[in-house]
């Protein structure tokens, strides 16, 4: 774990943060406002993260990715702040987003229409049977989102369980069976041929063309990437910020 050194005099008043690296920041005291500004001028303004370089073995050559092609929406398409996400189901810290911070960013931004939320889960190669969660995770979505979400949340919430599986597939496959609205036999298949490790692979691809250095990475679009888990203050700080530029700007 590294220090954003200039991030953290910011905001030493109101967070606490381990980071990345970077310059001494301004004088404190400064307002709020301003200080979310300047963090979103930051290029991964860092919070807790695992850095990592991405799995070769999953990535594609050719054109760029289109962010479109890749990852799950949430919110309405027509909310003025867009913000792509980008983590891997192994990664720790990406956990902690999930059970802590997420859950009030869902209520308080994306379903209140203010964000839309694109979750691209990708696989760095940092984390044991990573692949295979992904994977299924793909597979079950593209039967049912709310059997989707419900498997989301039990990966985060048992992350340990299959990271630590000699058989993570087996103990996956065994959750999906409790999943209302998914054929198992269906699913089964899914994994079985491989149907959606090309998603897995595009995503994979897109971290590194996006040059994801550690997981999470957030891109509020529009502005450098914020990479970490990252205190829920400042994600309100910041989406908060965002909404009121791009509000204001299309009046």
């Amino acid at each position: 774990m590294r220090s954003n050194v200039r991030v953290v005099a910011l905001l030493t008043t109101v967070l606490a943060i381990g980071a990345c690296a970077g310059e001494e920041g301004a004088a404190e005291g400064a307002d709020t406002a301003a200080l979310t500004r300047d963090l979103l001028q930051t290029p991964a303004g860092d919070g807790q993260s695992t850095p990592l370089a991405v799995d070769p073995s999953l990535v594609q050559g050719g054109p760029p990715v289109a962010v479109s092609a890749v990852g799950f929406n949430r919110g309405l398409e027509t909310a003025p702040v867009k913000v792509v996400e980008l983590s891997d189901y192994g990664c720790g810290y990406c956990r902690q987003f999930h059970q802590e911070t997420f859950p009030t960013l869902l209520a308080q931004f994306i379903d209140s229409g203010m964000v839309e939320w694109k979750f691209v889960p990708f696989v760095t190669g940092m984390f044991d049977n990573s692949v295979a969660a992904t994977e299924a995770a793909e597979c079950v979505y593209v039967q049912d989102e709310d059997a989707f979400e419900t498997l989301n949340g039990r990966l985060w919430d048992e992350q340990a369980e299959w990271k630590r599986s000699n058989d993570p597939e087996s103990v996956i496959d065994g959750w999906v069976g409790e999943l209302a609205g998914v054929d198992r036999d269906e699913f089964r298949r899914c994994v079985q041929d491989d149907t959606q490790l090309g998603r897995v692979a595009a995503a994979t691809t897109l971290a590194q063309q996006l040059g994801v250095r550690g997981t999470p990475t957030f891109v509020v679009i529009g502005y450098p990437p914020l990479q970490g888990a990252l205190p829920l203050e400042m994600f309100q700080e910041v989406l908060t910020l965002v909404h009121e530029q791009a509000v204001g700007g299309a009046q």
